[in-house]
């Protein structure tokens, strides 16, 4: 997935340096109020080359919990859909199915582990999910003859995940699968086709699929979100970035590349068909990001994105979110209405445009 321009080129390498310092002192600084002592990022990723970074290192900020303090799954457990049954039939779920092999992974458990190193149809995959961008997205582990294994940073760029492999403690964007620090700055992971659907739909279309379960039920309150309200609030969390011009920061979008369409003029057309892609919804999915209870979580509809009658990639995000990442992107909000974003050196101005869909 494209999603935003290499800023390789414009980063004076002395600027670089001096940010990376100061970004080594800032989170050595919030570290030193726990009670471990305080570590640097050079203590805690001593293997990770900060002299290769392609984005702005002001941009990056601390989430809270730090490396690892949200744990990926790496030797995940299933159950048949027969055997399933904590999730309610209209929680959401990431949905697979990859050379005949059907799995689901529940958000009731990607929002406490956001990545699950995991193999489908002889393909590792890396399924990952950030709840403040609200991006699901599924990646192939493999690269240049390699598998890799994916962790959390416990950092943000933009509000969204940056994850890190265990190889080279390479980070990375979850939201675009680019590599932005370390030795593999510049390569990019790709994308798997899946869905966010209901547990429903996917019975509907899987029968005999497996269900993601946890590895301890007691780790977690899994059912529960921890970001009650967050997708009814007026902006999102944890983002210093500038708001985009002509819609609602938190207006849900859904995102091929560069193009994207409002959730609201999604669910008012029912289908919408544009240059190969036939992109439909239909009622019946908790929000994961309403109600204190996922299952409780008010109605937001199921996606499909096809071109030429097979899945492809697509990420259902907020609009902040999609701007972040695609500077350059169009927003259709209406048959009659395509929003763009002006950009200038420093990023978003504060005006759009509108074209005619």
């Amino acid at each position: 997935m494209r999603s935003y321009k290499r800023l390789s080129s414009t980063i004076n390498p002395i600027r670089t340096i001096c940010l990376m310092a100061g970004l080594i002192v800032l989170l050595a600084g919030m570290q030193a109020c726990a009670t471990e002592p305080p570590q640097t990022l050079a203590d805690q990723w001593p293997r990770t080359d900060f002299s290769r970074i392609t984005v702005d290192p002001a941009e990056i900020t601390a989430g809270g919990p730090g490396k690892d303090g949200i744990p990926a799954i790496d030797n995940p457990r299933f159950v048949s859909l027969d055997e399933m049954s904590q999730l309610g039939k209209e929680e959401p779920v990431i949905g697979m199915v990859v050379d005949g092999e059907a799995k689901a992974y529940p958000l009731r458990i990607l929002t406490w582990h956001e990545i699950v190193n995991d193999e489908i149809g002889g393909i590792p995959v890396a399924v990952t999910y950030c709840p403040l961008c609200n991006t699901s997205i599924v990646f192939d582990r493999r690269l240049e003859g390699r598998v890799l294994d994916f962790g959390a940073t416990g950092l943000l760029r933009h509000s969204d995940l940056i994850m890190y492999d265990r190889q080279t403690e390479s980070w990375w964007q979850q939201y675009s699968g680019d590599a932005i620090v370390g030795a593999l700055t510049g390569k990019q992971l790709s994308t798997v086709p899946a869905r966010l659907e209901s547990l429903e739909d996917f019975r509907w279309r899987a029968p005999q699929g497996l269900v993601l379960v946890p590895n301890d039920p007691r780790a977690r309150d899994y059912g529960a979100n921890p970001y009650a309200g967050y997708d009814r609030s007026a902006t999102p969390f944890m983002f210093s970035g500038k708001m985009p011009d002509g819609v609602k920061p938190m207006t849900r979008v859904v995102a091929i590349e560069e193009l994207a369409f409002s959730l609201p003029y999604l669910r008012e057309k029912e289908v919408i068909e544009q240059d190969g892609l036939r992109i439909t919804w239909h009622a019946g999915q908790n929000s994961a990001l309403d109600k204190r209870s996922i299952r409780r979580g008010r109605d937001v509809g199921n996606v499909i994105v096809s071109r030429d009658g097979s899945d492809i990639p697509y990420v259902v995000t907020f609009a902040f979110a999609f701007f972040a990442f695609n500077p350059d992107g169009r927003l259709v909000m209406s048959e009659s209405e395509t929003i763009m974003q002006k950009t200038g050196a420093t990023g978003l101005e504060p005006t759009s445009s509108r074209q005619r869909f």
